[in-house]
């Protein structure tokens, strides 16, 4: 039965049944068949005999293709891709690890196992190093720190952003790292 529905707002919008206004199109029948080159007139008497709707598939073509198909099925049919691919898509997170200037072993390690764990999971990783008050006088015990975590996550992953060095007081040092992606060389 042909659906009747009310004009949308969008500009993007599937015509259908009494709203082509193209004429002559190329038709197109439910099983897929190609009918050929009808009056608009016609392809509505046809799709109404079967009683589906007449949807503008390709408006661009010369002449417009339309197809007789439920058009409300089709809708669903959509709408289960979409969530299909939406939810083969992993999401990838940002995980931030912040250091100071004078962290201890014991904390490092424990950041740095956190931060290998993170990459390995596939999410990015954000190191940032925070300075308090006059610990900004030595700021290369923060640059000697930044290159040991550098050199340490180096097989794990790539920087992706450079690190960014600010001179002003509670602004942290950060950079951001992705996992190493392994590229398999044919032989």
């Amino acid at each position: 039965m042909p659906i009747k529905r009310p004009a949308s707002k969008g500009g993007d919008r599937t015509l259908i049944n009494d709203d082509i206004r193209e004429s002559p199109v190329r038709l197109i029948g439910a099983e897929g068949e190609q009918i050929g080159i009808v009056s608009r007139d016609d392809a509505l008497r046809e799709a109404r005999k079967v009683q589906l709707d007449l949807v503008l598939i390709s408006p661009d073509a010369k002449p417009p293709v339309c197809k007789v198909m439920d058009f409300g099925k089709h809708l669903f049919e959509l709408k289960k891709q979409k969530s299909a691919q939406k939810k083969k898509q992993k999401q990838i997170q940002i995980k931030e690890m912040k250091f100071r200037p004078g962290t201890e072993e014991g904390d490092y390690q424990v950041k740095l196992r956190n931060l290998i764990r993170f990459l390995e999971d596939g999410d990015k990783a954000k190191v940032s190093l925070r300075f308090r008050g006059r610990e900004m006088v030595h700021p290369e015990i923060g640059m000697q720190l930044m290159k040991r975590i550098e050199a340490d996550l180096e097989e794990h992953g790539v920087v992706e952003a450079m690190p960014q060095f600010r001179r002003s007081p509670g602004e942290p040092w950060c950079w951001v790292r992705r996992k190493r992606r392994n590229r398999k060389r044919k032989k």
